[in-house]
């Protein structure tokens, strides 16, 4: 019997092609897209599950007021870590305090490399549960001088020698003991940069800032990490030790309130808002199921579309094989036997599909996402995809082929009914408005995108390098900048506490004359020399820029508009700010630059001269200069001051570009799914044209031979599916309307919603529509009507 339904399913397969190719491709594309999107949801769920006690680790974050607005982060001071760790000692098991994930400069005789590690406290690896392949937790980070290094840094090293015990030189200054080797942390996770781990007593005594801030409450420069003891409830902890730091507060208007922000939340709810979670990567994980979900929908739609528009050619065989005693349970079976044949032809397509795809999906979406073959879920989710798949679109024309009369099928006077085609139109209108939603969104998230990125920045951020002072540069820029602008490949050369494209130091400490009592202003502040402005080009609009002709500008502030607007000071030129107690003369204010987000308003920021405190080159090159020809004579500058560390560097306008990394994947991806959706759509489209240009045969052949023209026919076939495209702009354009500009207020800088927009959607989605079905409508209006009424 099974064999029978099978050999039936493959004929009728074989009978349509064309339609055959049209639900095999269009279920196939649909499969591989939820199936890619399922592996990208999986992925971004399965975040830092590497980690054995994932759901214990927590992180401390930090709320606190200034300039009336509530932020949160996770930079904390040493004293309220330590006071957590000591006082709440039996809600920890594990507690850490650890340093930025910096790049640190490894040597191992002429092998020399840069990679990004931290100092921490000795129960960060056994808490994060790194996978030790040389040495153990308990030896790993307790004597002083000891570096744990990740697998890869040991064989970029040392090769196949066994590391351990070894001496590297760190950061040109000191030699440490490799005690311990371990794993390579996975992609998905957000210690996957972590390649070193140093003791954290060293970090203490590298310098006097760090040994000061022990006792300092209100300098938050450090992470704090932490598991939970196994009884301990996150939630309950997190409220013992939210007023940790609050006596020790500099106002009353600061109130820093800490909590702790468990593992599982880092990924997907890092976003917070006047101290409270709003979300994160969460919303794009429930955008693109959702995007799945449909798309695969409007591959079924397309089954049962073609499936029950073609019904009138099977009716005579549901009318035969129930009159010589077939039930329609066997009926039902059979039509769902050939939608199970189709789902299992487009199944392994998908799969064909998607490892053909994947390395440019990986790229596009940021990931290292793969098939896993080897798991038993995986083809367990196979199977239930398929079955439901298969449920899904052979149902419907299951149950509606098995329910057709005999007796009118056989005597010919079977009529499909007026309302047959309802259901068809209404799933041709639920597809083109999954369809056209989506196109609305990939056109307002490309807008945002574009509107951030040609926001006025400040700066000339073209031609700007932007390289790390290495312990034998630090103290040598004048003979350093000396030798770069000889070269004539350097226009200027400046000093800096940070990059244009970021801001690493916030500050309180400032006052002023007319400051309201009791406020804690908090500042952007950034020390550099007396060239910063000419490198970077920033714009001067009131007053002067930093100048040697002034001995008095070591002790001078420059402050961009965010800045002199949160002062309220008039007339500030000449002003004088106290910072720290000590005063300071404003020399200049600059227009505001886009340091930190683009979609955000600039932060105040004051600049002050201060070369102790730079640890960034910026270089200006030369306009007109070959790239690679310029980069070679900075490069050999370098090398001559500092021949023990490879030159590396970063342009400041790939830096800038990265702020939008992350928008535009999402952007490129919802456009990939954008174009895929409307082409199944398009899909369906031209196999229901075909066939209501074949049940319309007679019809046209008719016309014709009224002295209907090939125009009018071309307009009478199409404008059926130009109307139902139409309902599904009225109603895809509310729907975008309300979730788009949802999403569009999370950024304080954003584009207005047009009405062109949506105008232009619609105006693509019927002029697509009118090319599919062109093609079946004008191919029926050419034929001669002769042979469509031969049979008459």
């Amino acid at each position: 019997m099974i064999k029978n339904y099978l050999l039936i399913a493959l004929r009728n397969l074989a009978k349509n092609k064309v339609y055959s190719f049209i639900n095999i491709t269009g279920l196939a594309v649909g499969i591989a897209i939820a199936m890619l999107i399922g592996l990208w949801v999986w992925d971004e769920l399965s975040y830092n599950k590497y980690h054995r006690n994932y759901d214990k680790i927590v992180q401390a974050w930090v709320s606190q007021t200034f300039n009336e607005q509530t932020g949160s982060g996770t930079a904390v001071s040493i004293p309220a870590a330590v006071e957590m760790t000591t006082k709440y000692s039996a809600d920890f098991k594990y507690t850490s305090l650890a340093s930025w994930n910096n790049s640190h400069l490894l040597t191992n005789g002429e092998k020399k490399i840069n990679k990004p590690g931290m100092y921490a406290q000795p129960d960060l690896p056994e808490m994060l549960s790194l996978k030790m392949i040389r040495g153990d937790y308990a030896s790993a980070l307790k004597n002083p001088g000891s570096i744990i290094i990740a697998e890869s840094v040991a064989k970029a090293l040392f090769g196949n020698e066994d590391p351990l015990n070894k001496t590297l030189k760190l950061d040109i200054r000191k030699d440490v003991k490799i005690t311990g080797v371990y794993e390579d942390i996975p992609f998905n996770s957000d210690f996957r940069e972590l390649m070193l781990v140093l003791p954290w007593n060293d970090y203490l005594v590298s310098e006097n800032w760090l040994k000061n801030a022990q006792t300092q409450w209100g300098n938050h420069s450090f992470q704090f990490f932490a598991q939970v003891a196994d009884q301990a409830d996150i939630d309950k902890v997190s409220l013992k030790i939210k007023d940790v730091e609050l006596p020790h507060a500099f106002s009353k208007t600061d109130k820093p309130q800490y909590f702790l922000h468990p593992m599982s939340r880092w990924h997907l709810y890092s976003e917070f808002k006047d101290g409270k979670n709003v979300g994160g990567s969460i919303q794009f994980v429930w955008l693109f199921s959702i995007i799945g979900v449909f798309v695969l929908l409007l591959a079924c739609i397309n089954f049962m579309n073609l499936s029950t528009a073609r019904s009138e050619k099977r009716a005579k065989e549901v009318g035969i094989r129930k009159s010589i005693g077939s039930l329609r349970n066997q009926l039902i079976f059979q039509f769902l036997s050939e939608s199970f044949l189709v789902v299992i032809l487009a199944l392994v397509l998908a799969v064909l599909i998607v490892l053909l795809a994947l390395p440019a999906f990986n790229e596009l979406s940021g990931k290292h996402v793969s098939l896993p073959f080897a798991y038993f879920q995986f083809w367990l989710a196979i199977l239930v995809f398929a079955l439901f798949t298969g449920l899904i679109s052979g149902s419907y024309p299951a149950f509606y082929l098995s329910s057709f009369n005999p007796l009118a099928v056989l005597k010919g006077t079977f009529k499909v009914g007026k309302w047959s085609a309802v259901p068809r139109k209404v799933m041709v209108v639920m597809q083109f408005t999954v369809s056209i939603t989506l196109i609305i969104g990939t056109i307002i998230v490309f807008q945002q995108i574009q509107h951030a990125k040609n926001r006025p920045v400040g700066y000339d951020r073209q031609g700007l390098l932007q390289i790390r002072i290495s312990p034998n540069i630090f103290g040598k820029y004048y003979p350093l900048r000396d030798d770069l602008l000889k070269t004539g490949m350097v226009s200027e050369m400046s000093e800096s506490s940070s990059p244009t494209t970021d801001i690493y130091s916030n500050q309180i400490g400032f006052e002023w004359e007319g400051m309201t009592p009791g406020s804690v202003p908090l500042f952007g502040t950034i020390a550099c020399t007396h060239d910063f402005g000419k490198t970077i080009g920033w714009k001067i609009i009131e007053g002067r820029d930093f100048s040697r002709d002034y001995s008095t500008d070591t002790a001078a502030f420059i402050l961009n508009e965010s800045a002199v607007k949160l002062t309220g000071i008039k007339n500030i030129i000449g002003k004088t700010i106290r910072f720290n107690g000590k005063p300071r003369q404003v020399v200049g204010v600059v227009k505001d630059m886009v340091m930190q987000s683009p979609y955000e308003p600039a932060m105040p920021t004051v600049f002050l001269m201060d070369y102790e405190w730079a640890n960034l080159i910026n270089i200006k090159l030369a306009p007109g200069v070959p790239v690679d020809k310029a980069l070679k004579r900075v490069e050999a500058v370098f090398r001559k001051h500092d021949p023990d560390s490879p030159f590396e560097f970063k342009f400041a306008d790939e830096e800038y570009d990265a702020k939008f990394r992350s928008e535009e994947r999402i952007g490129k991806l919802a456009r990939v799914f954008a174009v895929l959706a409307v082409f199944i759509s398009c899909l369906g489209l031209f196999g229901l044209a075909a066939y209501t240009a074949e049940q319309r045969t007679k019809e046209i052949g008719i016309r014709k031979a009224l002295g209907a023209s090939v125009a009018q026919m071309w307009a009478m076939l199409s404008k059926e599916f130009v109307y139902l495209v139409t309902i599904s702009c009225i109603i895809a354009s509310p729907i975008a309307l309300y979730f788009l500009n949802d999403w569009l207020q999370k950024y304080q800088y954003h584009i207005e919603l047009s009405w062109v927009v949506f105008a232009v959607s619609a105006f693509t989605a019927i002029v697509i529509t009118l090319l599919t079905v062109s093609f079946q409508a004008i191919k029926a209006a050419l034929m001669n009507p002769v042979k469509s009424l031969r049979s008459e």
